[in-house]
């Protein structure tokens, strides 16, 4: 088989049409089996608590096309886990582990020709997704569920990719304390819409949300995880229930302090002393690493390492993250899925 007729190294990140997609569906306390389907359209009830009461989640995973013509998949399982937890917020069915790996495999083996080939720092990103559907009405969880992974080739989130770029501090709250914050739940996402469009209409990549108790310490980064490098050398990332636990970020982690020896921290970021951070970055299955070049906060703009180019620190956990997720570097134990 032919890979797709595309310019692999130009892709944007942007939806595009595959030949397969996974769906399965929960009834009567039950997942069934699951199967590929070509139709990209859904027919629900039109009392679908997902529409309604925003009763649905979803997953962000890519698959890397290796030098040596195998695909492999980063860590699966967290992706696996992480929408366990956040199924178990809304109150909807778990999808098994080994479900969720399966209808990834399936949907990568089906869409081969969209895998990416090796070199053009482009991947296969899959999207996974449960919704409430069925014929409701009342407050209360669905009685029937949708769970579906579908897939498409794509270039980096930010244009321009491994690049420097400003971001601005939002007024606006990403979640409540106590809230959904930690979940992947769309309602998290349609809060940003505004203040993502108020950033980019400013002239900036996106906003820093700072927590929403007190408006003093950072959280997030648009729809990505923030990490900071101190002047002293230590890996740091914020530590709050409202984030969302990112996979790449826990990576980085674990990647600063055990591949690079650094002294790593999960703790409190205040926005007003961000000047003890040489470089700062935000992270996450879409963005992978993107450099902040500068933060943008009470009518100043508080640049770190460079504007224009990347933070050494920054450079090599890029390296050493991209170099597992496609092959070339041996990752920790159990990191890579192999797809057969």
């Amino acid at each position: 088989m032919e890979k797709a007729p595309l310019d692999w190294g130009k892709l944007a990140f942007s939806y595009m049409k595959t030949d397969y997609r996974y769906i399965s569906r929960w009834k009567d306390g039950a997942w069934d089996e699951g199967r590929l389907v070509t139709d990209n359209q859904l027919s629900i009830s039109e009392g679908s608590t997902a529409l309604h009461y925003g009763q649905q989640c979803f997953e962000g995973l890519k698959a890397y096309s290796r030098k040596d013509g195998r695909i492999q998949l980063f860590r699966p399982d967290r992706n696996a886990a992480r929408m366990q937890a956040t199924c178990d917020r809304i109150l909807m069915p778990q999808v098994p582990t080994e479900k969720f790996i399966d209808a990834c495999d399936q949907v990568v083996k089906a869409n081969w020709k969209w895998v990416p080939p090796y070199g053009h720092g482009a991947t296969l990103y899959l999207r996974p997704f449960v919704i409430g559907v069925g014929d409701n009405i009342g407050v209360s969880p669905a009685k029937e569920y949708i769970f579906s992974v579908f897939c498409m080739p794509v270039g980096p989130y930010f244009k321009g990719g491994m690049v420097p770029v400003n971001f601005m501090v939002s007024d606006y709250d990403r979640a409540a304390p106590n809230g959904t914050g930690a979940a992947k739940v769309g309602g998290n996402y349609a809060g940003s819409l505004l203040p993502h469009q108020i950033a980019a209409k400013a002239g900036y990549a996106d906003c820093i949300y700072l927590d929403p108790a007190t408006h003093t310490k950072i959280e997030e980064v648009g729809a990505a995880n923030f990490f900071g490098i101190t002047k002293d050398g230590t890996f740091v990332t914020p530590v709050s229930p409202s984030i969302l636990p990112s996979i790449t970020k826990y990576s980085l982690l674990y990647l600063a302090g055990n591949h690079f020896h650094m002294k790593t921290e999960e703790r409190d970021c205040y926005i007003d002393k961000i000047d003890e951070f040489a470089e700062t970055g935000a992270c996450g299955t879409a963005a992978v690493i993107t450099p902040i070049g500068g933060i943008y906060h009470k009518g100043k703009l508080h640049v770190f390492h460079s504007e224009t180019e990347v933070g050494p620190v920054t450079k090599k956990l890029y390296d050493a993250l991209t170099g597992i997720q496609y092959g070339d570097v041996e990752g920790p134990e159990g990191w890579i899925h192999l797809v057969d």
